[in-house]
């Protein structure tokens, strides 16, 4: 006879079984309904350092509610009732049987500050995935009005969450976390919009080669295509070596990087590059705007894999975050050049002053004197 299922016979095969850190969680708790006066050996956590809202309330409501006399507290529930009731002002599904279940979880009420700094390193992992999520966040977020500044300040953020969790948990030297590094990650409208500025620089910059030494912080990495990239590398090595600048000079020198090897038809590329509009430096500081936003996102999602591997120690987690942030520093120093942008306070955000470029070739003439920077 086949076997019919209940109503709901399944729902627990859909729950997730608990992360060791609440087993962990409920042992330190337990230990401090034992056995109040071991708070004394607890450091380095708060309440928010747990994990659920029920474990949150208990500790806070262990925290604040006076102390038992422990010859009292061996022989009655007085104190444990009070912690309930002060608990269950915040998580009222507590109950005396959860508590009690704690006390019997604990192993060993003295392993108090072992559990605590269990307790510490997990909610260390969970800020740092916190704040790599929200400068990812921020990156996508259409609405800001200066996404830059925006971003610099997030990163600014993670950067000081990095700082607090290398002073409780300092890093060890050559020490890396062991997950792989997510792959870089592009929209397909944002990588047309990022081909056709770049294919203005390009051809803007083949026009006016003069200009490219205004640009000196704009690198061929800032472009977000191969072909383009080894163009500009191709237009910044002309220029410096003052040789004959055209579309025709610098199809030559691509020839010679093979970067038509790729397939690119010689045709396209003259076509592209005999086609400038605006200013070098307009499309040049818009291409490290996409640059740096680019980076800051793949530094997010760097901090927030090795934050989502519980396999990463604290120590691990610092050394991977700190190698992933000094990305953002790098551009954010070409940034600043690039925008007259004075630097600002460390860990603060970067403020971004930029004047409106020329947006013809006629203008170009008159652009204003933000080339001489």
């Amino acid at each position: 006879m086949p076997h019919t299922h209940e109503p709901h016979e399944d729902d627990l095969d859909t729950v997730p079984p608990p992360q060791p850190v609440f087993h962990v969680e409920q042992a330190l708790l337990g230990a401090l309904l034992l056995e109040p006066h071991h708070l004394d050996d607890v450091s380095g956590i708060t309440a928010d350092s747990f994990s659920t809202a029920a474990h949150t309330a208990l500790y806070a409501a262990i925290s604040t509610v006076p102390r038992p006399d422990p010859a009292e507290h061996a022989k009655n529930t007085t104190w444990l009732d009070r912690v309930l009731a002060t608990a269950r002002k915040q998580a009222r599904g507590l109950t005396a049987p959860y508590l009690h279940a704690l006390v019997q979880v604990c192993p060993w009420p003295r392993h108090a500050p072992a559990y605590a700094r269990m307790v510490e390193a997990e909610h260390a992992r969970r800020r740092l995935q916190s704040g790599a999520e929200r400068l990812v966040h921020t990156v996508h977020d259409v609405t800001l009005p200066q996404p830059v500044q925006t971003v610099l300040g997030e990163a600014d953020a993670l950067a000081a969450v990095v700082d607090d969790v290398a002073n409780r948990f300092p890093p060890r030297a050559g020490v890396l976390p062991r997950t792989t590094e997510p792959p870089p990650t592009a929209s397909a409208s944002a990588s047309a919009e990022a081909a056709e500025e770049e294919q203005l620089l390009l051809a803007t910059a083949t026009a006016y080669p003069s200009d490219i030494e205004a640009v000196r912080w704009l690198l061929p990495g800032d472009l977000t295509l191969p072909l383009h990239a080894g163009l500009w590398q191709c237009l910044t090595t002309l220029a410096r070596r003052r040789e004959p600048v055209d579309p025709v000079t610098v199809l030559w020198e691509a020839q010679q990087r093979g970067l038509l090897n790729d397939g690119s038809e010689p045709d396209e590329v003259l076509h592209m590059l005999a086609e400038p509009a605006g200013s070098v430096e307009h499309w040049g500081e818009r291409t490290l705007q996409r640059s740096l936003l680019a980076t800051a996102e793949h530094t997010g999602r760097r901090i927030e894999a090795y934050a989502g591997d519980p396999a990463n120690t604290p120590f691990q987690l610092v050394v991977g975050a700190r190698r992933a942030l000094a990305d953002i520093a790098a551009v954010r120093t070409r940034w600043q050049q690039a925008t007259g942008a004075v630097p600002s306070p460390r860990r603060q955000p970067a403020s971004t002053a930029r004047a409106g470029p020329p947006t013809t070739t006629a203008a170009h003439a008159a652009r204003s004197t933000r080339a001489t920077r």
